[in-house]
């Protein structure tokens, strides 16, 4: 008895897979969303600690947000050279993303370390639990990114361009897409917003 998947068959599972990814990705939404609603109800709340007009350092802020920015054209360019089968500039600009988003994750835990040092842990007051949580459920995503983005690299590598290859490329991209968006509201509504003075 054969078990050979027909074309529909295989077109069928790919949708679902995609299907099922983006109500992943609704639900990572209606987690971020809640965490942006509790920072925005705490981030007044300081204690009489400082405020992020006082602790946060937005050149820094903005270099990791280019870097993000960055990642996220470099992670689109190495699907579009997965597409085109080509297999060095595909591991190029995985690499690339790969560099760039250790580099952010880098940046974000030597600015958390600086914080807590400084006195000003995420126990200090309801706006640094806040910013803690929000910020660092985005660097958490950005770490599984980069475990993931190991993984895809280990498999171009060692099966090459397959359809689930090629998949998996396609569904990591539309995941970093989506860490670069919620970073850029973080990077509006947490930082820019925190620096003026209210």
């Amino acid at each position: 008895m054969s078990h050979k998947l027909s074309a529909e068959q295989v077109q069928f599972d790919t949708d679902k897979t995609i299907f099922g990814f983006w109500v992943y990705i609704l639900t990572d939404c209606v987690l971020f969303a809640s965490l942006f609603a509790t920072y925005a109800v705490l981030r007044n709340g300081t204690a009489g600690g400082p405020s992020g007009a006082e602790l946060f350092n937005m050149p820094y802020v903005l270099v990791e947000t280019l870097l993000l920015l960055t990642s996220s054209f470099t992670s689109g360019m190495a699907l579009l050279a997965a597409t085109k089968r080509n297999k060095s500039a595909t591991l190029m600009w995985l690499g690339i993303t790969f560099a760039l988003g250790t580099i952010f994750v880098g940046m974000e835990l030597h600015e958390f370390s600086n914080l807590v040092q400084d006195g000003n842990s995420w126990r200090r007051s309801g706006f640094l639990s806040a910013f803690f949580t929000l910020v660092g459920a985005h660097g958490l995503h950005i770490t599984a990114g980069l475990l993931w983005l190991v993984a895809l690299v280990q498999q171009v590598v060692q099966k090459g361009f397959t359809s689930g290859t090629l998949k998996r490329l396609q569904l990591f991209s539309l995941f970093w897409h989506f860490l670069d968006i919620v970073w850029i509201f973080i990077f509006t509504i947490v930082y820019l917003i925190g620096v003026v003075k209210v």
